[in-house]
């Protein structure tokens, strides 16, 4: 069965400010393009993606710097 997001937040990258409730349980990229994602440790990885593609990742942040992908939601389960 495929994961079920009950709450999503739309998010502007930034290379300074982390997702505002914490950890994403996915992120939804409305826009194709790179999407450059910090993890909790701090590391960071480019991800290609196709519009309306949804990484089922645990992420605290995406950057600005290098990211193109638009229309970009933070998924949760809550």
């Amino acid at each position: 069965m495929a994961d079920v997001y009950n709450f999503g937040v739309p998010f502007i990258p930034s290379d300074t400010v982390d997702f505002p409730r914490g950890l994403s349980d996915a992120i939804y990229v409305g826009g194709a393009g790179i999407l450059v994602v910090v993890f909790e440790n701090g590391q960071t990885t480019f991800f290609t993606c196709t519009a309306g593609q949804i990484l089922p990742l645990k992420a605290k942040r995406i950057n600005a710097a290098s990211t193109t992908a638009t229309l970009i939601n933070i998924l949760y389960q809550v």
